[in-house]
């Protein structure tokens, strides 16, 4: 889908999620194209700083806290997305799927809510996640190889080998042989023995906290009241959803909301997402700013499978 070939009639647009985000995101695109250039002046002006300057020049620590991470990947994504629609190169939108704080903007992309309105949910969104994490120690780990079985293995045999009140649930079915885990900061490092004893590897990651895990409760809850009073229009296209790995009913803005924020709880399905989009949308997959996160999912989901990726404009 560059200038050289014509695009195909539909694509399957893929909004990327925290841990996309790296210092220099989406300059290139506001460099090289007015749509992308107004879209994060209009953030700066939205928010009331620098959005962009944090972008593009850093600090590293200040765009990997949470609640800038996802600002910062919502509006790339939609910058990379505004651009390439003014210089038409890309189809007719058929469908959209986000991973975690994606979701937000593959919705926002469907036409659920507008740009603002988008951004001040994942304003809003990020705070609640970093609060959480803040005021809980939590972490994630990754089982290099693993299955659900095996991941749920961990989690209850490390949960029978500690005290109650004790957290910890598989949090992200990433693609075959990457499942995240995440709970409490006791349960994770008790996890990495006994996944150990049963012969998964394992990699503790850099996060604020335990997303996806009941650590993120009162996230939830305060992501459940902002939604309420959003202004919600119907998706003018499918929306693919993390909690059940299947679309959303477009049709109800109660069920979407309330996955939404099921989500900040529950694992994200992302493996089945795709398996699901492959197996009932047809057309070409593309992943948008600010990184090749997705691509590389996909390669092992199904490597037949391609992904134009635009993590910088060609």
């Amino acid at each position: 889908m560059n200038a050289e070939t014509s695009a195909p009639t539909a694509v399957i647009v893929l909004c990327p999620g925290q841990g996309a985000q790296h210092v220099g995101m989406g300059k290139t695109w506001a460099d090289k194209h007015a749509a992308a250039k107004q879209t994060f002046e209009e953030a700066d002006r939205l928010l009331g700083f620098a959005l962009s300057q944090l972008c593009f020049t850093g600090p590293e620590d200040q765009l990997n806290r949470t609640d800038m991470a996802q600002l910062a990947i919502y509006v790339s994504s939609v910058a990379c997305y505004r651009a390439l629609v003014a210089a038409n190169k890309l189809g007719k939108l058929s469908t959209t799927a986000g991973l975690s704080l994606g979701e937000f903007t593959a919705l926002h992309l469907a036409g659920a809510f507008d740009f603002a309105t988008g951004l001040e949910l994942v304003r809003l969104r990020g705070r609640a996640m970093q609060d959480a994490a803040e005021a809980s120690k939590s972490g994630m780990v990754a089982l290099v190889g693993a299955d659900e079985t095996q991941a749920q293995l961990v989690c209850d045999q490390t949960l029978a080998a500690l005290p109650a009140g004790q957290v910890l649930v598989p949090a992200n079915f990433n693609c075959p042989g990457q499942i995240i885990i995440s709970g409490t900061m006791d349960a994770c490092a008790k996890s990495m023995e006994i996944a150990q004893q049963i012969g998964v590897k394992t990699t503790a990651l850099k996060v604020a906290g335990a997303f996806h895990s009941p650590v993120m409760q009162p996230a939830a809850q305060r992501l459940a009241e902002a939604l309420d009073k959003v202004t919600w229009t119907t998706p003018h296209v499918p929306v693919l959803s993390n909690v059940t790995g299947q679309l959303h009913q477009i049709n109800r803005a109660d069920s979407i909301k309330a996955r939404l924020v099921q989500q900040l709880t529950s694992p994200v399905r992302w493996e089945q997402s795709m398996a699901w989009a492959i197996a009932h949308v047809p057309g070409q997959f593309v992943e948008l700013a600010p990184n090749k996160v997705l691509s590389g999912l996909m390669r092992r989901i199904d490597r037949a499978i391609k992904v134009e990726n635009f993590a910088d404009p060609a």
